[in-house]
């Protein structure tokens, strides 16, 4: 507010003195010098301390969206892109599977997405329909992603490690009238096949199935028809599809419920990509290590998509092995790594080996990277720069922290504040709504070191600012506010800091069986959804409209200092609820015990 009062008096200064008649280099500089005195000395500190840091964001910026409005005007999109990508780097290197060792260059990855194409439509799927895709990670998904895409069929990423209801209700949201799934997924494919439409076709791919398993599954087995597809390109789909129109759907985690299918269109998939690339100084020699799930955005987009759009070699693991890790990034030259949080802390935990100096990473790319662990990893492995960042698959208020700030995941301009129009704004703890002022806005942004909820301000129209949402409407609903930055505007609420959960039961007869609890959460949710700590007690506090007060709760924790309630730890290697002491306490606090 401050800044647009001085910004107003500035220019009205300006167009006064040129209405009387005065140049307009004196208006200029009587202009400029309002501005100047209307800031205190504070600011202009931080603006000096930030300028550089602003100025490279803006750059990044103004790539990504100059490229995007191109391509919009272009009637591009991702295929399209990836086309001219081939052009430039037929023969290269674009996937790597580090299981087997097969290398697919551009081209044959181009071809390969084709025979997926020809097989879609001939399928009798027009643009518009969605196709499930199961399967641990693998180039394949990339191809079958990529070739539905070219006929304008929408992929629905399915998470590997869901099972029963969640995978059924992912099937489900998403309005898929097929599915392919990898061989390894048979089994929980067999859990759910009796209550999968039985008019949902079904593949298989990787792997032998047996003719049983096949039949017990309805299923086809899809290698051999790629096999046999013709591999030019296809005809264009009709109606064709842009940079605003969807792409694939990835799913939420489902931490807190059901998964929620995150719209993810061509424009959200290049900018994704595009930002890391530039703001992480990337080019086209790198060869990325990429240990993260392909059914996520991180996987998917910050690592894959850099081979897309920009040609870089990507090496997909399976799955994220620490003993490996290192060595693998020999074995493939590889310069960049992706991580989460938790990957950096597992590669310390390992004993120290000399592959970890040896190799060639100069950067890491991901999110969740504590300022403790920070500092160790970079001096223990050598790693040059840390690429953090922050944002959802489905946000419009991605951040990422450029200059390399320990513990930072990214900041928000002070000078040019309204480029990128995003805020952190207060939250009642208790309800989490919004807390507003007398005119119904939000109050000032948070102050440093307040905890706030991150909002983006919504404009369909900009590519960097539009919201698609998930593809049931109440939810997406739910993630909308209106009012926030002024009068009759919308914004995107991002979500709350993740922390390992806790289920608080109210136990009234004192015959809480944990054992049997386990057992059913184990069928029902995969291992990242479960409860890492159970608190047990007599009863749960409401409010006086019956709602449950968790802010207590919440600022307790698992400390049985705080509580007389029972609290029990989910130790995921004994595969049992154990009950918290003072000194399982300490091991958990301390880093000694693994979550």
């Amino acid at each position: 507010m401050h800044n647009a009062v001085s910004v107003s008096a500035s220019l009205g200064s300006m167009g006064l003195l040129r209405l009387f008649g005065v140049s307009w280099s004196w208006s200029l500089a009587a202009g400029l010098g309002i501005y100047l005195g209307t800031r205190s000395w504070k600011y202009f500190y931080i603006a000096a301390r930030t300028a550089k840091r602003d100025i490279i964001g803006l750059y990044v910026l103004l790539r990504v969206k100059t490229a995007l409005w191109r391509y919009m005007r272009n009637g591009s999109n991702i295929p399209s892109i990836f086309a001219q990508t081939v052009k430039r780097h037929p023969n290269k290197p674009a996937l790597i599977y580090e299981a087997t060792g097969e290398t697919w260059t551009f081209s044959q990855l181009d071809e390969l997405s084709n025979a997926v194409a020809h097989w879609a439509r001939g399928q009798g799927w027009v643009s518009g329909d969605v196709v499930a895709l199961f399967m641990e990670s693998r180039p394949l998904q990339v191809a079958l992603w990529l070739g539905l895409a070219k006929v304008g069929v929408e992929a629905a990423l399915i998470n590997f490690n869901l099972r029963h209801d969640s995978l059924l209700h992912c099937i489900g949201v998403s309005g898929s009238r097929a599915i392919v799934f990898g061989a390894e997924l048979a089994d929980a494919m067999l859990e759910i096949s009796s209550s999968i439409s039985q008019s949902m076709v079904r593949f298989s791919t990787g792997g032998d199935l047996s003719a049983e398993h096949q039949a017990r599954l309805s299923a086809q087995p899809l290698d051999p028809i790629l096999a046999s597809s013709p591999r030019h390109p296809p005809s264009p789909c009709v109606p064709p599809k842009g940079m605003n129109d969807r792409l694939f759907y990835i799913y939420t985690s489902g931490t807190t419920g059901m998964p929620k299918a995150a719209i993810v269109v061509h424009s959200r998939y290049y900018r994704i990509a595009a930002f890391g690339y530039f703001a992480f100084r990337m080019s086209p020699v790198d060869i990325i290590y990429d240990c993260l799930p392909l059914y996520h955005s991180a996987g998917n987009i910050m690592g894959v998509g850099q081979c897309l759009i920009h040609g870089l070699t990507v090496v997909v693991k399976k799955k994220f092995s620490a003993s490996r890790f290192w060595e693998d990034c020999i074995k493939y030259n590889c310069t960049v790594v992706q991580y989460i949080g938790e990957i950096c802390r597992y590669l310390l935990s390992q004993p120290v080996r000399p592959s970890e100096k040896e190799h060639k990473v100069r950067l890491a790319v991901g999110n969740g990277l504590r300022p403790s662990v920070w500092e160790a990893f970079t001096e223990r492995f050598g790693v040059a720069q840390i690429g953090e960042f922050y944002g959802a698959t489905e946000c419009n208020c991605s951040i990422a922290n450029m200059d390399g700030k320990v513990g930072a995941c990214g900041f928000n301009s002070r000078i040019l504040p309204n480029v990128y129009p995003i805020r952190l704004v207060m939250v009642d703890e208790d309800s989490m709504e919004l807390v507003r002022d007398s005119r119904g806005l939000c109050t000032p942004p948070c102050l440093a070191g307040e905890p706030g909820l991150l909002v983006g301000r919504i404009n369909q129209q900009d590519p960097l600012r539009r919201f698609d949402g998930y593809a049931n409407q109440d939810a997406t609903r739910k993630k909308i506010a209106n009012n926030v930055f002024k009068k009759n505007d919308s914004a995107y609420l991002s979500g709350v800091e993740g922390k390992a959960g806790m289920a608080a039961i109210a136990d009234t007869t004192g015959s809480f069986d944990c054992k049997g609890f386990l057992q059913k959460v184990q069928h029902a949710l995969p291992s990242y959804a479960r409860p890492v700590f159970l608190r047990i007690s007599p009863h749960v506090d409401t409010t006086g409209t019956f709602k449950i007060q968790k802010t207590r709760l919440q600022s307790e924790g698992y400390d049985p200092r705080l509580t007389t309630d029972q609290i029990y730890f989910l130790n995921t290697r004994a595969a049992s609820y154990e009950a918290v002491d003072e000194e399982l306490y300490n091991a958990i606090a301390e880093g000694r015990m693994s979550l």
